[in-house]
């Protein structure tokens, strides 16, 4: 059962935003801090990245874990209400981020996706990941 009303819940879930959220504004501006710029919600690619570093065509998405369904076989349990509705939504959504992938791999993009629990809890390693990732490319060329 849900620990809210309905009218907590449909606030609650008014509130969440697709865009700037608080994790991808948190990994924008260490990334800013170091000087790698980038394209933010780049809508020229297939998913609109959260952030897209064009000069070494790497996409970054940060992922939530309720949406994009982290560990879906354990978490899918916590849902108790609407569960067709939110089994469909979720799955559909984890299918879409692998067609995203395929997708931007195909056309030549290296694909770096983040939990909010690892922008939240080590936000520094997902940097050094990226920059990581851009000498990699960088040294390609």
């Amino acid at each position: 059962m849900d620990n809210l009303t309905k009218e907590q819940r449909r606030k609650n879930m008014k509130a969440i935003k697709s865009k700037d959220t608080s994790i991808e504004i948190k990994l924008r501006k260490e990334l800013w801090k170091e000087g790698i710029r980038y394209r933010k919600n780049y809508s020229k690619l297939p998913g609109k990245p959260d952030i897209a570093i064009t000069k070494y065509k790497i996409a970054v998405f940060c992922d939530s874990e309720f949406w994009h369904g982290f560990d879906w076989e354990n978490s899918k349990e916590r849902i108790k209400s609407n569960r067709q509705y939110w089994f469909h939504k979720i799955e559909r959504n984890i299918q879409r981020d692998l067609e995203v992938n395929h997708e931007l791999a195909e056309k030549g993009w290296l694909v770096l996706r983040f939990w909010e629990e690892d922008i939240k809890k080590d936000l520094l390693r997902c940097v050094d990941k990226i920059k990581s990732s851009i000498s990699s490319v960088d040294h390609a060329k």
